[in-house]
């Protein structure tokens, strides 16, 4: 590294004052040194100039004075005349000496008190010029030897020389330089000062903006503002200070350009808000800053607000909240209502994974965030376990967020377990209702097989009686019928006690068509009674979908036996209409299954459509139904993720369509 770059690392390292106060005094000393060289050759050269053209004054002064003498040979009046010339006035300090020769060289007068050195003999004048100078010496001292030659009419006559004192113009020359340096110092001096004072003013706000804002980096926003006196920051001045609820006019709103309306007018004028009309960049710079640290610590102040309300929020909440960090599934953060739910101790359960807490429907939730998946999303009745593995129900919504920097969810659970029991009650009081209004097809469906076995058995045993023996082909055809009655019979009762039964709280796979043909082993010969016929279209190659079986029976027995009253409405079974038929169609798409039951009754008005599905809504006559059975059937459908449409006019019929997600398509309801 060479000096020139050592010298710009250090300077690179030093503070600005000291870098403004340098590098001024480097630019003035480079500018007076350059001014005092200058200066000093200019002077120093017209000082010499001056001396030496005095030097010849004196010399052609001798000169045309002296020629009469010289050629008179009148040695003492030359003698007078040089030493008159030598001594005049200041002249004796600046002239060392002068003399005389002729042409040939001897000396004629000279007023030394000694001998003429014979080094004063170096600067002879040549025959062509008027006059010369030479520097020599005179026994150790330098003088300059100014020669001038002595004329008469054209002719020379003879040469004067005056030896200038060289220490005397030196010391004219120092004088000089004494001068000059007294005057560069003094702007040297003047030049500090200035530089001192100038560099301090304009680094010392910074440094004290810079302390400032290392006091605020560690939080300290109580620290005084000393770039402008009075900032002795009275809070309770600001209403948005005091009262989060009030925005800040000057620092939410200004920029819309718009003034504050007559709640906030008082803050039209912000009282903390500074900025001076009049003043260099540094009070420019001190404002902004004042400023800046105001807002900050205004919406500080608001922030920590925000963060103790909502942090309250979260621990006193009623129902459980999760913080879940989304690409490892860990529970950061839990309010104080999980632990009492789900049976854990909070070291037990932060730093947990969520799935732990129901494996079978918590993984669907944090695949939809870490593929990217936005906004709020909502689970209904996932199966949980506390711990101990104890399961309930709950609904759940998710979110994601940013929680200290990472990808992270917000999950609300709903625990809606003694909801559910309710529901699955109030579902199997609507069973056993249904079950009591088609007893009397069920003991006819069921008295049929057991007519037919008794006939069996009685024929068998009055042949028994008599003692005719009963060929083996007919025995064998009486026994057969007795059992295909005995399995009909049973089929027959196998489907009441399921419909009957208690749905369980596991969902499982169910095919459409299974649920639809059980239905209609129940139904199928009171509905023949009625003289109304079922036309099915099923296909056969139907997927499952995830759902309970008997709830599923449930939705198809309400909307047939609406059907059936939409056809009775419209015509009598006496009537032999051979369209009083009831189609029931299954089939899918690429995500979803369907069932459709159409019949073609009397229709629903356009107007009751949009309150089809609200409980206790019917359009029956009093005593004919409660209104339950279209919303119950509305509830289970949504409860598997289902929609169900209605395509009605009235008079023409009604078609039921309900869709639900295939059971490996499943998806969830966006909140």
């Amino acid at each position: 590294m060479t000096m020139v770059q050592k010298l710009a690392t250090r300077f690179d390292t030093i503070g600005l004052r000291e870098k403004l106060l340098f590098s001024m005094l480097a630019a003035i000393m480079f500018i007076s040194v350059t001014i005092a060289l200058v200066s000093r050759y200019i002077l120093v050269s017209s000082l010499t100039h001056e001396l030496e053209m005095r030097g010849f004054a004196i010399a052609h002064s001798v000169a045309e004075r002296g020629g009469s003498y010289l050629l008179d040979n009148d040695i003492p009046k030359l003698l007078a005349l040089i030493f008159d010339e030598r001594r005049l006035r200041q002249r004796k300090n600046l002239v060392a000496y002068i003399f005389i020769e002729d042409l040939d060289g001897k000396i004629l007068a000279h007023t030394l008190t000694r001998k003429l050195p014979s080094s004063l003999r170096g600067n002879p004048l040549p025959t062509n010029k008027h006059d010369s100078i030479k520097r020599l010496d005179l026994e150790g001292q330098e003088v300059y030897d100014l020669a001038a030659a002595i004329n008469e009419g054209l002719y020379r006559i003879g040469t004067v020389h005056v030896g200038l004192n060289k220490s005397h113009i030196d010391a004219l020359v120092d004088k000089l330089r004494v001068a000059f340096l007294g005057f560069i110092s003094a702007v040297v001096l003047i030049t500090m000062f200035l530089s001192s004072w100038l560099s301090k003013y304009i680094t010392k706000p910074i440094s004290d903006l810079t302390q400032l804002s290392d006091e605020i980096s560690r939080g300290n926003f109580d620290v005084p503002h000393h770039l402008v006196p009075d900032e002795d920051w009275d809070t309770s001045r600001c209403p948005a200070f005091t009262n989060t609820d009030l925005p800040c006019w000057h620092f939410d709103q200004s920029r819309s350009g718009e003034r504050p309306g007559e709640v906030h007018r008082k803050c039209a004028d912000c009282a903390f808000y500074r900025k001076h009309s009049r003043g260099d960049e540094v009070v420019q710079l001190g404002d902004s800053f004042r400023n800046m640290v105001w807002s900050i610590k205004l919406y500080r102040r608001r922030l920590r607000e925000s963060e103790e309300k909502y942090r309250s929020l979260f621990d006193s909440g009623p129902d459980p909240i999760f913080v879940v960090e989304c690409d490892s599934g860990i529970i950061k953060d839990a309010n104080p209502r999980t632990f009492e739910l789900y049976g854990y101790s909070k070291d037990e359960l932060i730093g947990q994974r969520f799935l732990k807490l129901s494996p079978d429907h918590n993984e669907g939730c944090l695949e939809y965030f870490t593929e990217g998946g936005g906004g709020c999303i909502y689970f209904p009745k996932l199966l949980h376990y506390k711990k101990g593995g104890e399961p309930f129900f709950v609904n759940m919504h998710a979110c994601p967020i940013s929680y200290r920097g990472r990808h992270a969810i917000i999950i609300a659970v709903t625990d809606i377990t003694e909801l559910i029991e309710k529901d699955a009650q109030l579902i199997q009081a609507g069973k056993m209702k249904s079950l009591g209004e088609m007893s009397a097809g069920v003991a006819h469906e069921v008295n049929q097989p057991l007519n037919a076995i008794k006939m069996g058995s009685e024929f068998l045993s009055m042949m028994e009686e008599e003692g005719t023996e009963v060929p083996r082909e007919q025995f064998l055809q009486v026994v057969r019928e007795i059992s295909t009655q005995v399995d009909r019979a049973a089929e027959i009762i196998n489907t009441l006690r399921s419909f009957s039964r208690k749905s369980d709280l596991i969902e499982e796979h169910v095919n459409l068509n299974q649920t639809v043909n059980a239905v209609l082993s129940i139904l199928r010969r009171q509905f023949e009674l009625d003289n109304i016929r079922f036309i099915l279209n099923l296909d056969r190659t139907l997927p499952p979908v995830l759902a309970h079986s008997n709830r599923l029976q449930q939705v198809i027995f309400n909307l047939v036996t609406n059907a059936k009253d939409a056809l009775n409405d419209i015509s009598s079974p006496a009537d032999g209409d051979e369209h009083r038929c009831i189609f029931i169609r299954t089939g899918s798409t690429d995500a979803s299954v369907y069932a459709e039951v159409e019949d073609t009754g009397s229709g629903i008005d356009e107007k009751d459509k949009r309150k089809i599905f609200e409980p206790f809504f019917t359009t029956k006559e009093a005593g004919q139904g409660m209104g339950l059975g279209l919303a119950i059937t509305y509830g289970i459908v949504r409860d598997y993720g289902g929609h169900i449409h209605i395509d009605s006019e009235r008079g023409k019929g009604t078609i039921f369509r309900m869709e639900f997600p295939i059971a490996s398509t499943r998806g969830d309801t966006k909140a």
